[in-house]
């Protein structure tokens, strides 16, 4: 850890954390990164069926976000096989990381030495260095198994849980939460990238005694099969209702304009953009921080890279100034 620059925790998964650490790996700051081991589906659930490790593939997403290598090598590492055999939709990041962990025996190691071979800025730490299965109990009382099935469900969420029950995450992982100057949490899905993370039991204990700030990233959109008809407040309250006792005491919210054009896009998959819930979030205690912060990339509503970046690098420097002068 370099302890000349401010420290920041990212907690997070899917396709929403390799989008915030491109860009916060252009600042200087030291990054952990602590990634969900929750997926069961695609190339991920394969391997971790077959060789019983923790699924690679969100871990593999942040270590290239994360990489400073040429331009080749990441591309080279993000390859996924189209073919007729086995190989096919394997990425090749996920075999090395497969690989790896065979070689060294903790998947945690496995992690460590890919992040030097990729020449990765900061620290990338699974939130568990074991394999966990995500269930989900909804609001009608079915209990579904693993985190792919979940949203295909299409009814409300009650609550997500781990198994086994004795789960434990890292030693470096707490101490990266307990040493932070500011921890961020998200972007990613609520249900099945975020709170996998939270409910490991010792590191929702230790954010909810961390000094630093926490802030929490909202979603642009909310997500068929998790968050339907979710405002801003929703989302903070379903972390605190899996998390308590706990606080978050800062949230970013996008307030960009979105066009009618997508909106009706995401309509047809029953997606709406999240409703910004003023009065309901200050009832909360929490400092709304609204901005223009989405970005259409491929046809798809993304958060941009480098607005939100720089908004929390802003942050972070407001902390620490504020604590070295109290």
């Amino acid at each position: 850890m370099n302890i000349s620059q401010p420290r920041i925790v990212i907690i997070g998964g899917g396709t929403g954390l390799p989008v915030l650490l491109r860009g916060m790996k252009r600042f200087p700051v030291d990054i952990t990164a602590i990634v969900t081991v929750a997926d069961d589906g695609g190339s991920s659930g394969r391997l971790r069926e077959d060789f019983r490790i923790p699924p690679p593939g969100d871990i593999r997403n942040v270590l290239a976000a994360l990489s400073e290598v040429e331009p080749l090598i990441e591309e080279l590492f993000q390859h996924r096989f189209e073919t007729n055999s086995d190989l096919s939709g394997h990425s090749l990041g996920n075999l090395m990381l497969a690989a790896m962990t065979n070689i060294t025996g903790n998947f945690a190691h496995a992690v460590h030495e890919l992040s030097r071979v990729l020449n990765v800025k900061g620290r990338v730490l699974p939130s568990a260095n074991q394999s966990v299965v995500l269930h989900a109990e909804m609001e009608d009382g079915v209990i579904i198994h693993g985190e792919s099935k979940i949203p295909l469900y299409g009814k409300r969420i009650k609550r997500v849980f781990l198994t086994p029950d004795h789960i434990h995450p890292l030693p470096e992982t707490l101490y990266a939460i307990r040493e932070a100057d500011l921890i961020v949490i998200g972007p990613g899905s609520l249900y099945t990238s975020i709170l996998p993370n939270l409910i490991v039991p010792e590191i929702g204990n230790e954010l909810a005694k961390a000094k630093a700030k926490k802030v929490y990233i909202c979603n642009l959109m909310t997500q068929k099969g998790e968050t339907g008809g979710f405002s801003a407040s929703d989302h903070v309250k379903a972390i605190y209702d899996h998390t308590e006792p706990y606080s978050i005491q800062k949230i970013i919210v996008n307030n960009g304009y979105i066009p009618d054009s997508v909106k009706l896009r995401y309509k047809g998959e029953y997606a709406d953009p999240v409703k910004i819930d003023y009065d309901n979030l200050e009832k909360l205690g929490i400092e709304i921080i609204a901005d223009s912060i989405a970005t259409l990339t491929e046809g798809f509503l993304r958060h941009d890279t480098k607005t939100l970046s720089q908004l929390i690098f802003n942050i972070l420097e407001n902390e620490t100034k504020n604590r070295f002068q109290s």
